[in-house]
C-alpha cells in the first residue's frame, strides 16, 4: 500500500499494512528543525513566520517541508489555507476575514484571535464574508503535485472557531448562547455557508480528505454543555458532513481537551473520526473501544510534554503502547496531539516516525 490508500483504509476503519502516520500540522520552527536532518543549511529557509518571509524564503520553507516528509515517507500531510495575512506591527496580524490575530517571535506557535469585526447584530448585517478564493488553495495544490501517493488533508475552518473569531473573543461568543442566540446562529449560518464553498472547492482540487479545525473541549471537559452544542453547533456541524459526503469525501473533526461528553453527537453529526485523543484527558483505548466501530481515532502521542522534554526512548515506547491499545483491527492513524509545534524536539518527531514503522505492522497487530 501507499500512503494514500493506508489513510483511505483507515478512515474506513479498516486495517493497512501498516499503521498510517500523519500530521495536522507543522510550525515554521519545528520544519527548520527537522529539515536540518535532510536539507542542507544553504537551502534552510529563515526562522521567521511565513507572514513576514519574501516569496524566495517561503519557496525555502515548502522545500524543506516537502523533502523531509518525503525522507520520513509520511503516509499523509495536511494543507492549510493560504487566504492572505498581513503584520498589524511586531505583536498583530489581521486576515482576510478582518480578523486580528496576536503573534509574538517564532517560538510562538499559532496565532490567537483577539479581535474581530463582528459585536453585535448591527456589524453582522454590514459584515460581508469574504469570497473563497483559488489561492486559497495553494499549498493543497502544490502538496498534490508533490506527493502524488500521499493522502492530503485540508485544514478548514470551522463553525464554531471562524464564528467567535469574527467577534475576537471566545467568551463573548459563547455568553451569546444565552443572552443573544439569534445573533449566534446567524453567525453560524454564515459561516457554515462559507464552509460549504470551501469545502466544494477542495474537492474540485482533488482534496483526499478533510479536518475541520476549532476546539470544542479543554482538558476538563466541553467548552459548553452538551444542550449548548446540540443546539447552536450540532445542526452547522450536519450539514457540513453531509457536504463532504455528498463530494465523496470524509471529514475529521479536531478538538483538543477532553471531548469524550460531546463525542456521540459528533459521530451523529457525521463526522469520520476524531483527532487528537489527548492523552492529558482521554485514553485512547477506552476511546477506540466504545467508537471504533463507528469513527477512526487519531493521534495521541503526546505533544505538551513528552514530545517537548522527554527523549527519543520514552518517545517510542509511548509510541508502543498508543499503537498497541489503539490500533489492533484498524482504523487509527498516529499523529501528536496537536501538532508538530515549535517546542517539539525534532529529535523526538523522528523516534517517533521511526517507532510507528517499528510496530506499527498489520497484521500482527490483529491479535493483540
Amino acid at each position: 500500500m501507499n500512503g494514500k490508500q493506508r489513510i483511505h483504509t483507515a478512515l474506513n476503519r479498516e486495517q493497512p499494512d501498516v499503521v498510517p502516520i500523519w500530521e495536522m500540522a507543522f510550525n515554521e520552527e519545528s520544519i527548520i528543525g527537522i529539515g536540518k536532518y535532510f536539507v542542507d543549511d544553504d537551502k534552510l529557509p529563515p526562522k521567521k513566520k511565513t507572514v513576514d518571509m519574501t516569496a524566495e524564503e517561503k519557496a525555502a520553507m515548502m522545500y524543506t517541508y516537502v523533502t523531509f516528509v518525503n525522507e520520513l515517507d509520511l503516509d499523509g500531510v495536511t494543507a492549510l489555507s493560504t487566504a492572505p495575512r498581513v503584520r498589524i506591527d511586531k505583536d498583530y496580524i489581521r486576515d482576510d476575514y478582518g480578523i486580528v490575530y496576536h503573534q509574538g517571535g517564532e517560538k510562538v506557535g499559532e496565532p490567537y484571535p483577539v479581535d474581530g469585526p463582528v459585536k453585535d447584530m448591527s456589524d453582522l448585517k454590514k459584515y460581508k464574508m469574504r469570497t473563497v478564493k483559488d489561492d486559497d488553495f495553494a499549498m493543497l495544490d502544490l502538496f498534490k503535485s508533490a506527493f502524488p501517493n500521499r493522502s492530503i488533508a485540508l485544514h478548514m475552518p470551522a463553525t464554531f472557531k471562524l464564528s467567535w473569531s469574527l467577534m475576537g473573543s471566545m467568551e463573548e461568543f459563547l455568553m451569546k448562547y444565552l443572552l443573544e442566540p439569534e445573533l449566534a446562529h446567524s453567525l453560524a449560518r454564515m459561516v457554515t455557508d462559507y464552509c460549504f464553498d470551501v469545502v466544494e472547492k477542495a474537492v474540485e482540487k482533488n482534496v483526499d480528505w478533510i479536518i475541520m479545525e476549532g476546539d470544542l473541549a479543554y482538558n476538563p471537559g466541553p467548552l459548553m454543555s452538551p444542550a449548548h452544542y446540540d443546539e447552536f453547533i450540532g445542526p452547522y456541524h450536519k450539514e457540513i458532513c453531509d457536504k463532504a459526503h455528498e463530494c465523496g469525501v470524509k471529514i475529521v473533526k479536531h478538538s483538543d481537551g477532553n471531548l469524550t461528553p460531546l463525542v456521540p453527537a459528533l459521530l451523529n453529526a457525521g463526522f469520520d473520526g476524531i483527532h487528537p485523543i489527548q492523552p492529558q484527558c482521554m485514553d485512547i483505548g477506552k476511546t477506540k473501544k466504545e467508537f471504533g466501530d463507528r469513527a477512526c481515532v487519531l493521534g495521541n502521542i503526546d505533544c505538551s510534554f513528552l514530545l517537548v522534554f522527554d527523549t527519543p526512548e520514552a518517545t517510542r515506547q509511548s509510541v508502543k503502547e498508543t499503537i498497541a491499545a489503539a490500533a489492533p483491527g484498524g482504523g487509527y492513524i498516529l499523529s501528536s496531539s496537536n501538532s508538530i509545534h515549535p517546542g517539539c524536539k525534532p529529535e523526538n518527531y523522528l523516534a517517533m516516525v521511526e517507532a510507528a514503522r517499528k510496530y506499527g505492522k498489520y497484521p500482527e497487530l490483529a491479535g493483540k
